[in-house]
């Protein structure tokens, strides 16, 4: 059975955040909304210092603790390895925010219209605009997917609910990659079915060493990294989003 995953390599990337952008297009998330931030971390002190990028999607936890904590079984994982969020069902109880320990999951606190980045109503912004229209709206995100015909995909659907990365799981459903591996300019990050021995991540896997994050929370991410490290103890995070709500 398939068991989708991803693998990320460390020595690849190089910290332009072309997945940072090509998620937000894909899955139309509103404003301070990131379902894939790479972090930026610098160590030690000029001139030997040493500058890191992390991409840090959604884990997709075969243990998952968000799946356990849902009272109403909105968030829950896939027989595919991916981990959900029913928009549709979802009550805001945020439960699922508090036991994630990687801090992948994002509140709409406002009608996701209003949280947009540009009120294209603005007759300044249809001035200089010329008379074009707001970016794309994919109709795929408001579909249903996976056998119980679950409406999982994209963000910014209505306010209120909890929602995350999903591997693009709109895409992956008619055999494509998600978006931030289908953009990165360096095949930094490396999607495909981890159980499946010829498949391009199971294959990184198996010749380099790996690590993924927080081991000794037990959640058993389905994201593993190669090349590089964890973060040292003396390493700073620079360049953290901004959370505006």
């Amino acid at each position: 059975m398939t068991r989708y995953g991803m693998v990320i390599d460390l020595d690849r990337c190089m910290g332009c955040r072309a997945c940072m952008e090509a998620c937000k297009v894909e899955n139309a998330t509103p404003e301070s909304s990131f379902f894939m931030y790479v972090f930026r971390f610098e160590q030690g002190e000029y001139p030997a210092s040493r500058i890191s990028f992390l991409p840090r999607p959604c884990m997709h936890c075969d243990n998952a603790p968000c799946v356990k904590v849902c009272p109403v079984g909105a968030r829950y994982k896939r027989e595919d390895g991916i981990v959900a969020t029913d928009w549709d069902r979802c009550i805001g109880c945020r439960y699922c925010e508090v036991a994630c320990p990687y801090g992948v999951n994002s509140f709409n606190w406002k009608n996701p219209e209003e949280a947009q980045y540009l009120d294209w109503n603005d007759p300044v912004i249809a001035t200089a605009g010329d008379g074009s229209v707001p970016p794309y709206r994919n109709p795929a995100l408001d579909e249903a997917y996976g056998p119980e015909q679950r409406k999982i995909a994209g963000g910014g659907h209505a306010q209120g609910v909890m929602e995350k990365c999903t591997f693009c799981v709109h895409r992956v459903e008619e055999g494509l990659d998600p978006a931030c591996a289908q953009t990165c300019p360096v095949r930094a990050l490396m999607f495909g079915d981890l159980d499946d021995p010829d498949s391009v991540p199971a294959k990184a896997l198996r010749q380099r060493e790996s690590f993924t994050l927080l081991e000794e929370a037990g959640t058993e991410p389905r994201v593993h990294y190669v090349g590089g490290a964890p973060p040292a103890q003396d390493a700073r995070q620079v360049d953290a989003p901004e959370v505006r709500v």
